[in-house]
């Protein structure tokens, strides 16, 4: 019976992680964080793994969308970039390359505190380099990281395909990354005709030791079903361990009746 009963606990607690249920977050309130880490090479020339990691693991967020992330290139020493972080934070890797580089690839990727339920990805234009769309779909919303090209027809297009590609799905949808453009621009309003702002655009990203714009954002797929709101909206100082600041959103998702 007491044997029972201890199986019986263990499979209650087993059942309390899924959902929202994240370490660090209460039920319905998720954190985001978007970074781009420059293959954790600081303004100093320095790459260190342990710094980036230390970021990461002190901001405690849910969802980690990571951009400039090399997997066994040779300007890298072979390393797995991603997975380096995943080790030191203890998150789930998952990694998309964006392009064949130096015998390896380089691309994007997310740590995430569950195994997502689904994965995919597609190609997105890139006039110098090829990009990517990276999207885990959990039990309850989706979160996509991105690096949109320094090409403003290419981001343009990017908007249109990302989409398209969301879409489908009826569940809360989240967007992360490196946009590599203003609030202001073109694209951005294309954007956020069906997408809604969560960080600050007032919060400069970049260059890291003296940032005078905001081009990382984090965004919410308008759904009626629906509402966000911005609990609190971060841009971390973090002056040296890469040319991009690390900024983060803690949401709340409330099903409107």
């Amino acid at each position: 019976m007491k044997k029972f009963t201890l199986f019986g606990f263990l499979f209650l607690v087993i059942l309390s992680w899924d959902g929202f249920a994240f370490r660090g977050s209460k039920p319905g309130i998720v954190k985001i964080l978007s970074y781009n880490v420059r293959n954790c090479r600081g303004l100093d020339e320095v790459t260190d793994y342990s710094r980036v990691a230390k970021i990461i693991t002190r901001i405690d967020a849910d969802f980690v969308a990571l951009q400039e992330l090399d997997s066994l290139t040779e300007r890298s020493n072979r390393k797995d970039v991603l997975g380096k972080l995943s080790r030191e934070t203890g998150m789930i890797p998952t990694y998309r390359a964006s392009i064949s580089f130096q015998g390896g690839k380089y691309g994007i990727g997310f740590l995430t505190r569950q195994k997502p339920l689904n994965v995919e990805a597609i190609s997105l234009p890139g006039a110098e380099e090829k990009r990517s769309l990276l999207v885990v779909e959990m039990k309850e919303f989706v979160v996509c990281c991105t690096h949109f090209s320094l090409n403003q027809a290419d981001r343009e297009k990017s908007v249109e395909l990302i989409g398209q590609l969301v879409a489908k799905y009826q569940k809360p949808v989240f967007l992360a990354g490196d946009l590599n453009a203003e609030i202001n621009s073109p694209e951005m309003v294309r954007l956020t005709q069906n997408w809604q702002v969560l960080n600050s655009p007032e919060e400069p990203t970049i260059p890291a030791d003296r940032p005078a714009k905001c081009i990382d954002f984090i965004l919410a797929l308008n759904n009626s079903n629906y509402n966000f709101s911005v609990l609190k909206s971060k841009v971390e100082n973090e002056p040296v361990a890469s040319d991009h600041l690390p900024v983060w959103v803690e949401v709340k998702i409330e099903k409107n009746k």
